[in-house]
């Protein structure tokens, strides 16, 4: 991917020198959260596309994540001094530079949204972050959530390697604050409790696929107005899409697939609405909530 020396974002938040990596469960819903619990919401929620904490909760029998009163402060915005740092802050001002002229072509005005790096833990609007839990974004507070040690894990667990199978997970993340923006994710959480578990699966699974198909939407118009793409590196992405898929780690985690349990869709789904997104360069094709079938 051709990412040095265009532009980074001045919307990375750094608190690394201040994240701990907290005790040895995690509190949200007045419980511990045991390592092991973590475990599984790494896989049933980020690896599948989504915040994670809202499965954690779920699992601890907590409500929903509260807001937390006291927020880490991040320490001052420098020019990223290591490889990685500056990657993700290329990839968010891409991400920013796309969107800004996509909301613009619409009449309306894009909202940047806030990364923050961090080590172990860090408090969230959503509830208390984890690295264990993979990248997230939260809508409470419009930011996204790395731990950069992700990417290791990405490379070396999920079978996912490359620049632009990493690009694709801030760009997935970036995909949920574009739906936050537009109101899609509020239908959904409006939706919660009104209808069957499965049902509200399956809107969910539409949701997951429509941030895929935003995230391809971006890399086709950062292709063409930047051409950042190297030989090699959509099939990263495509390889990433498909390695989270909900059919895969099922299979992988426990031996079977249950399809009624899929809340973020199959590796071939994730794989051809990213597709969608990246050939038609154009939002109006990832309404993924219309069609029958997807």
């Amino acid at each position: 991917m051709r990412w040095e020396g265009n532009r980074q974002s001045d919307n990375v938040e750094d608190v690394r020198d201040s994240s701990t990596g907290g005790g040895g469960g995690l509190p949200i819903g007045g419980r511990g959260i045991s390592l092991g619990t973590v475990a599984i919401a790494l896989v049933a929620s980020y690896f599948l596309g989504v915040n994670p904490l809202t499965v954690l909760n779920v699992i601890s029998g907590g409500g929903n994540p509260t807001q937390l009163g006291s927020q880490q402060q991040p320490t001052p915005h420098q020019t990223a001094q290591d490889e990685q740092t500056r990657f993700v802050s290329t990839v968010l001002a891409d991400t920013e530079d796309v969107w800004r002229a996509q909301f613009q072509a619409m009449g309306r005005t894009y909202e940047d949204p806030k990364l923050r790096l961090f080590r172990g833990s860090t408090p969230t609007a959503c509830g208390q972050g984890q690295a264990a839990m993979g990248p997230f974004y939260c809508p409470g507070d419009h930011k996204v959530y790395i731990d950069l040690a992700f990417y290791d894990t990405l490379r070396d667990r999920l079978g996912a390697p490359g620049d632009f199978a990493q690009a694709y997970v801030i760009a997935h993340e970036v995909g949920h604050h574009v739906q936050n923006l537009l109101g899609t994710s509020a239908k959904l959480d409006e939706a919660r409790g009104r209808i069957s578990q499965r049902a509200y699966n399956a809107l969910s699974v539409r949701l997951e696929l429509q941030a895929d198909c935003y995230a391809g939407v971006w890399a086709n118009h950062a292709q063409r107005t930047r051409q950042i793409l190297e030989s090699g590196d959509l099939e990263e992405a495509l390889n990433a899409a498909s390695q989270i898929g909900d059919d895969t780690l099922q299979r992988k985690s426990q031996g079977q697939v249950v399809p009624e349990s899929f809340t973020h869709g199959t590796s071939q789904q994730r794989v051809t609405w990213f597709k969608r997104g990246f050939e038609s360069g154009d939002m109006q094709q990832c309404d993924t909530f219309t069609p029958r079938s997807i």
